[in-house]
């Protein structure tokens, strides 16, 4: 190939070219004066390295580039190098399960769908990145779907008289029509060591009252609405209903509802394996006009053999129009109508804001606050505030209490004000599971309001439900919130499932568009064996699918890539530090080779490389021929290298040529032709853009902060092409 450039000859280029000895230029003559042949120059480094062609141009093998496609959307200047340099390129984040899956689960394909449709404009192929990782994940959403389920208590106080169900004696209850069994079973009730009722259906049961219980009279007030709820579930599907006395309570003696807010009124529910809520109001309608309370059956004898349980805690009826227990002292404490009353006293622009009923406790509404740095013994600088409707008095007792959540784990206290009068709540411990906190207090007298302190841990906080009582009323009344944790096996199947729905989809959605794709990113500890998903990472995007699926995760995931792929697809396996961890590379390997004896297909192993000047070469080359041995496509899937500096020596620079021409050199002379995959470089530039995120104030890649090729490009070309390119320069001057 011939190379040809016309050399710049005015006088504030020589100035460049003689910074520094390796790039001084000796001029014979002045070029206004007469022809300068390019034979006689010198070239120098940087018209060297200007004269370089497109770096695809110099391999045969796929050449890659990690990229933001944000950037690759945005910036001419940067796409117009990834298009005219490299054949394949990797989406840095877009395509990772945080970026593309909301708090529902739902995938959104738009980000990636446009930035593919560019790319194929460009000829480049994309590699897709990355599946399964325990980095990158909405950790908020696959938490949230294996967090223990709440359930509220009941809608006001239970005036329903339950204690001979609680004392195993039915007092006050009739078992009229007991089918095989009406009995009260200890530690089978939804949360744990709680009761429920029996009720087991005989093999002749066909009408509804065949199995029937009878609850206690309950006094009602006229005019006055009332709910009755209770959770059910059934060994195998079931059915019931409730029914009223027609002559002394209700008009209808069999009314049509809407049992499991299903939106449709039926004659009876349906009961499954899962426990499920009944809950139906009574309007003053339906009553008889002489009626002073009213007696309800639970009939369950439409079907044969079918047992049934009924939470015991959670069986209730509510005047729904009932005086109000405790007074709350504030003005809104449950969000429903938005976050009025609510000021924040310190912290970001943001970081108050009103959520919806997607992430309220219960109803619509609850309060948003976002604490963007942790200060442990600073609380303060995240804080929001409300005021009392009338000030505290001295010597009283109050209690405030609340519910809180957290998208990570994260700490609470509350403050009194105004800080003159402060009291202090000891810090509370918050999860991604709702809790309930309570902070009792004796006022010194005078205190206007309090205010909720969430500086002391960074993170997104959720608070609903909250409630300041002087303790002259109880809000014991209502029955209490019920959590219920999943069993390992449960949050097996969960987990299971979603990793199933994304992975299908993914492959689904890419099948005629992306070919080759990390499956499973970065499985091994350092010393060589696989993650637990115990390792302690608290960063809010992390979420461990090994911890819930065990050692065949991968296995799972390869099998699911390769049934919803095409056949074709290559499959890789990817970490990082395997040039200076061997034993990491080794337990790489054995983890393929476990992944297939299960009946998984891996096709590659990808080897990161972000590695320094310092990086030990022996084992960069230890590692090329450990992977080579495993027969396995081998891609070196993100290399940068370090300097340690955003402004390099010429030394540096030219010491980062030689390491980026040496790795690849090594890759090509160890890994046989047919096992090379290709070589992907991660990052375009050292300018800011790219490393915001990833090693800020450095200087890694092959374009400096101006989208300059930098010595490394040289470096990174003839380590490519084999050879030093810039020998077959002619160094003529010439259009």
């Amino acid at each position: 190939m011939k190379y040809k450039y016309i050399l710049p000859v005015i006088a504030s280029s020589l100035m460049i070219l003689s910074s520094c000895d390796d790039n001084l230029m000796e001029w014979q003559k002045d070029p206004e004066h007469g022809e300068v042949t390019g034979a006689e120059l010198p070239l120098a480094l940087v018209e060297k390295i200007s004269r370089y062609e497109a770096l695809k141009t110099y391999t045969d093998f796929v050449l890659g580039n990690g990229i933001g496609a944000d950037l690759y959307m945005s910036d001419e200047a940067y796409r117009k190098i990834v298009n005219e340099n490299f054949d394949e390129v990797t989406p840095g984040y877009a395509m990772k399960h945080g970026a593309m899956v909301n708090s529902k689960g739902e995938i959104n394909f738009a980000t990636i769908d446009a930035f593919i449709a560019e790319t194929k404009k460009a000829g480049l192929k994309v590699f897709g990145h990355t599946l399964v990782w325990h980095s990158n994940q909405n950790a908020s959403y696959l938490n949230g779907i294996i967090a223990p389920t709440v359930i509220p208590g009941s809608s006001g106080t239970n005036i329903l008289d339950v204690a001979g169900l609680k004392s195993g004696t039915f007092t006050n209850w009739s078992r009229g029509n007991p089918g095989k069994g009406i009995t009260i079973l200890a530690n089978q009730g939804l949360a744990p060591n709680t009761q429920a009722i029996q009720l087991a259906s005989s093999a002749t049961s066909s009408l509804a009252y065949n199995l029937q219980i009878t609850s206690p009279t309950t006094t009602i007030v006229t005019g006055h609405n009332y709910e009755i709820s209770f959770y059910i579930k059934s060994d195998v599907a079931g059915k019931g209903r409730l029914s009223f006395d027609a002559d002394a309570s209700l008009k209808s003696k069999y009314p049509f509802k809407d049992w499991m807010n299903t939106g449709s009124e039926t004659e009876a529910f349906a009961t499954t394996s899962s426990w499920k809520q009944v809950k139906i109001k009574l309007a003053p309608s339906e009553f008889q006009t002489t009626a002073t309370g009213f007696k309800f059956n639970i009939d369950l004898g439409y079907l044969p053999n079918v047992t049934y349980l009924i939470d015991v805690n959670t069986l209730a009826v509510v005047d729904l129009d009932a005086a109000t227990g405790p007074v709350n002292l504030i003005s809104n404490g449950t969000f429903n109508s938005g976050i009025t009353g609510w000021s924040k006293a310190n912290g970001a622009n943001d970081a108050l804001s009103d959520a919806p009923a997607a992430n309220a406790y219960e109803g619509s509404g609850a309060m948003k606050v976002v604490n963007a740095v942790s200060t442990p013994t600073e609380q303060w600088r995240t804080q929001i505030q409300t005021t009392f409707t009338s000030p505290l008095t001295a010597g009283k007792n109050y209690t405030i209490s609340y519910m809180i959540r957290s998208e990570a784990t994260g700490s609470v206290r509350c403050s009194s004000t105004p800080s003159s009068l402060a009291s202090y709540q000891g810090d509370q411990t918050t999860t991604t599971t709702w809790k309930q906190i309570e902070w009792k207090i004796t006022a010194k007298g005078g205190e206007t309001g309090f205010g909720f302190d969430l500086g002391g841990a960074a993170g997104t906080y959720y608070i609903d439900n909250v409630l300041v009582t002087d303790g002259s009323s109880s809000g014991s009344g209502p029955t209490a919130p019920i959590t219920i944790e999943k069993t390992d096996a449960e949050k097996a199947k969960i987990i299971g499932d979603a990793m199933a729905d994304w992975i299908s989809k993914m492959m689904t959605h890419y099948k005629t568009s992306v070919f080759a794709w990390d499956v499973v990113n970065e499985p091994m500890k350092e010393d060589g064996t696989l993650r637990a998903g115990n390792e302690g990472e608290t960063a809010t995007d992390h979420f461990s699918w090994v911890k819930y699926l065990g050692k065949d995760y991968a296995v799972t995931a390869f099998k699911l890539a390769r049934q919803y792929g095409n056949e074709s697809d290559k499959l890789f396996i990817n970490d990082y530090n395997l040039e200076s961890r061997l034993d990491k590379c080794e337990g790489l390997i054995k983890y393929v080779e476990y992944i297939e004896s299960q009946g998984g297909k891996v096709d590659g192993i990808g080897t990161q490389m972000h590695i320094g000047l310092t990086t030990d070469k022996d084992k960069i080359v230890q590692m090329f021929q450990k992977l080579a041995a495993s027969g396995k496509l081998i891609k070196i899937s993100e290399l940068d290298i370090r300097l340690g500096t955003n402004a390099p020596t010429v030394a540096q620079q030219a010491s980062q040529a030689e390491m980026y021409q040496f790795v690849i050199d090594s890759y090509k002379k160890y890994i046989p032709t047919a096992q090379q995959y290709g070589v992907t470089i991660w990052g375009v530039s050292d300018n800011s853009k790219e490393h915001e995120f990833w090693l800020p104030d450095e200087s890694p890649n092959l374009w400096d902060a101006n989208y300059v090729r930098k010595h490394a490009y040289k470096g990174t070309a003839d380590g490519l092409a084999g050879k030093d390119v810039s020998k077959d320069f002619s160094g003529e001057l010439v259009k």
